[in-house]
């Protein structure tokens, strides 16, 4: 018996390996995932590298390494195979050459021998008339004799889809609501490229086709894109997807995410020592609003999301944002997690009980692995750094003040609440005045982790050596 239900969701996300995946990708690439593992469909990984003098392999393996680093996986894709295989576009040019065919056989293509010149002339002409810039038609009417004059001087042809005229494109987003094109408004545009490789226009929606994609989610820059392989998908009767177009992402300037940005791609973030959960929850959170303001597990994440609360208006990139969820990504390591994710930061050499009682120190001031190696260096290094703030501190104090820390703060056997009230009153201090000085002299800064914890670390010859260099410098 025949099941009403209907089919299953199924997203894909089909990078170019020209470069690391950058944030913006990377956001497509994760609300794709959620949408199909919330509805218990099938996420695919698919590899557009038709241009192949820009894709390389090495560019494909770090993509595949930072998706999984991200906690994405997919139910097919070029390295696990798949029933739609290959996942490759380079691999799939026969089944592009048969669908090319069957349009040709249609009279729905045409090669066009205009030059890049020729366009660009074409398109400034229509600029400055003020109408939106498409292809005038040039090669469309050429006669066959023409055509074949123009292939036997051995012109460069590159193969254009024939829109037809005065046709209505609609479709509802799932985003943007109901969405209309003009036919005429769009001019034949190209569909294989005078190298052979056929373009994203062609390509990208034969293979949505053929691999059983459902729906489509994409920045919205696609948007215009949507209507010209609609009329492809319609030319050869395979089924058209749903769109869901989001937002693009922005910097806090309101620019297009960029490197001017600063470090943007996926792997800038990574090796900064970022955690895959502070990128999940700040990413999800841009262009769809979540239901929980806290912090997401994974399971958290699948269940909160919904296609409903996909967002119109562009979503911004803060690095603030960011470091928040950084901040909570840390406080939710397990200890053990959180001991390996620093690792390679501390000082060789520490004992199980001195790596357990600087975790324990530190864990609360530490957002990046980077802190952890500033934290291992005040208190398992020699001091030889301050801050300004900690340099100010420490001469306001004055060389007094810590003549008399020398004599009660430190001592093996001395509890630091008393040594500390005792220099209080000696120095006549109290509040920021006594405390703000001593941490100064003690770490170098003027914040930080509890300083009683963090002089359990410190032997009692170098807390003293430590307050003689303050003394000295207060002078």
């Amino acid at each position: 018996m025949a099941s009403d239900s209907p089919d299953p969701l199924v997203t894909r996300f089909a990078p170019s390996p020209s470069g690391y995946l950058h944030l913006g990708n990377a956001r497509t690439a994760l609300l794709s995932y959620l949408a199909a593992r919330k509805a218990g469909g099938r996420f695919i990984l698919r590899v557009e590298d038709t241009d192949e003098a820009r894709s390389s392999e090495d560019f494909m393996m770090a993509l595949f390494a930072d998706l999984k680093w991200l906690g994405l996986d997919w139910d097919e894709g070029p390295d696990i195979g798949g029933p739609h295989a290959s996942y490759r576009q380079q691999e799939r040019r026969a089944i592009y050459d048969e669908y090319l065919s069957r349009l040709d056989a249609a009279g729905l293509t045409y090669p066009c021998f205009c030059t890049p010149a020729e366009l660009s002339i074409s398109r400034k002409r229509q600029l400055a008339a003020g109408q939106p810039p498409r292809y005038a038609g040039t090669c469309r009417n050429l006669t066959t004799e023409e055509r074949a004059e123009r292939l036997v001087r051995g012109l460069p042809a590159a193969l254009r889809f024939r829109v037809p005229d005065g046709q209505v494109v609609s479709f509802v987003d799932v985003v943007h609501g109901e969405q209309r094109f003009n036919t005429n408004d769009i001019g034949d545009f190209i569909i294989r490229r005078t190298d052979g490789s056929t373009a994203f226009f062609f390509s990208n929606a034969v293979d949505d086709a053929l691999m059983g994609v459902t729906l489509v989610l994409r920045g919205d820059d696609h948007m215009t894109n949507t209507p010209r392989q609609i009329l492809i998908l319609q030319a050869l009767n395979l089924r058209i997807p749903q769109y869901a177009h989001v937002a693009l992402l922005l910097g806090m300037d309101g620019a297009p995410l960029s490197k001017r940005h600063g470090d943007t791609s996926l792997r800038d973030l990574r090796e900064h020592g970022y955690l895959p959960g502070a990128l999940r929850n700040h990413l999800v959170r841009l262009g769809h609003s979540c239901v929980t303001d806290g912090w997401l597990d994974d399971a958290a994440l699948i269940a909160d999301f919904d296609l409903n609360r996909l967002g119109r208006a562009a979503a911004k990139f803060d690095e603030a944002q960011l470091r928040h969820w950084q901040k909570e990504t840390v406080a939710h390591l397990s200890t053990d997690e959180f001991v390996k994710w620093i690792a390679a930061e501390l000082p060789p050499g520490l004992d199980p009980q001195q790596r357990a009682q600087f975790v324990t120190v530190v864990r609360a001031n530490i957002e990046l692995p980077s802190d952890a190696r500033a934290w291992a260096k005040v208190i398992f290094g020699k001091l030889d750094e301050f801050e300004p703030t900690a340099l100010a501190a420490i001469r306001e104090a004055g060389e007094g003040f810590f003549t008399e820390a020398l004599q009660v703060v430190g001592h093996p056997g001395t509890e630091f609440k008393q040594a500390v009230k005792a220099l209080g009153q000696a120095a006549g201090k109290k509040g920021p005045a006594l405390f703000m000085p001593l941490r100064a002299a003690l770490t170098g800064f003027t914040h930080g982790p509890e300083l009683a914890p963090m002089l359990a670390l410190l032997p009692f010859a170098e807390v003293q050596a430590r307050l003689e260099h303050a003394r000295r410098l207060a002078v």
